[in-house]
């Protein structure tokens, strides 16, 4: 497989809801994945501006902290089912590559990995909530 059959595939791809393939040939393996696909609809969905802002003392104390956010669309939910216990707590040593949530976007469940060893410091959206592409999620502090 050689670098011109690989831009015809990306090629193939860029006007298809297709997130992710995979394909061997010649002993070559090679997996595409999209991270985000947004064309073909429109978000229509308002949130209410908050109503108060963070205080410029708390916005001071977490500006050393690492911010997960959310890398799609989609619906947040913190276990893997509604019987399971969540991934993480706020408290929770996580490492990198740990999964700390799910988001849920056109029927696929994604899951969402730390970036960082830390301990998590805050969740900031409920369970269940829509979240938007780069919405914050967790706030976590750097080990």
């Amino acid at each position: 497989m050689n670098l011109d059959e690989i831009k015809a595939i990306i090629d193939l791809l860029k006007d298809t809801d297709i997130s992710e393939i995979s394909i061997e040939k010649e002993g070559v393996k090679l997996k595409l994945r999209r991270e985000r696909y947004l064309g073909g609809f429109d978000i229509v969905e308002k949130r209410p501006a908050p109503e108060q802002k963070e205080p410029e003392a708390e916005q001071e104390e977490t500006s050393h902290l690492y911010t997960v956010t959310a890398p799609i669309v989609g619906t947040f939910y913190r276990a893997p089912s509604p019987d399971a216990e969540p991934f993480v707590e706020v408290g929770s040593k996580v490492k990198k590559g740990q999964v700390l949530c799910i988001i849920e976007a056109m029927k696929l469940m994604n899951e969402i990995e730390s970036e960082i060893d830390g301990v998590v410091v805050r969740i900031l959206v409920e369970n269940g909530q829509p979240v938007e592409y780069g919405e914050p999620l967790f706030l976590i502090e750097p080990l």
